[in-house]
């Protein structure tokens, strides 16, 4: 799956969509049901301008498709992948949206559970060799 970049944003609609919404149907959900913009793909850091941007997932009703919509800078993308013999591991169903990792994304479309996904944790080292 190809995302802007690696420092991406994730957020995911938690309740079901009509799949039959495109583009435009989307990006009006995002900012009328999500409350966000999805515009977001260049920011100033330190005076500096870095690819940052936010992918937004969404589910349809059987939970056998997922729909990911993005601003890459110039235009809306929309990639959509449909699972043959299973369903997508979604979260429980609430009114908003939830965040994920690059991991849990990775974990998510390629069909695996991704709540079992876990960040190792790093720890500092006590002295440089």
């Amino acid at each position: 799956m190809m995302l802007p970049s690696h420092r991406v944003r994730i957020l995911v609609a938690t309740q079901p969509v009509d799949f039959r919404k495109g583009h435009d149907g989307l990006a009006a959900l995002v900012q009328s049901v999500l409350q966000e913009d999805y515009f977001t793909h260049c920011r100033q850091v330190n005076g500096t301008f870095t690819v940052r941007g936010t992918a937004f997932l969404f589910l349809s009703k059987r939970a056998d498709r997922l729909k990911i919509l993005f601003w890459d800078g110039t235009g809306l993308v929309m990639a959509s992948k449909r699972l043959e013999e299973t369903a997508f591991a979604w979260p429980a169903i609430w009114d908003g949206v939830m965040t994920l990792n690059r991991a849990q994304f990775e974990a998510l479309f390629a069909g695996l559970d991704w709540r079992k996904v876990r960040a190792l944790e790093v720890r500092r080292p006590a002295a440089a060799e």
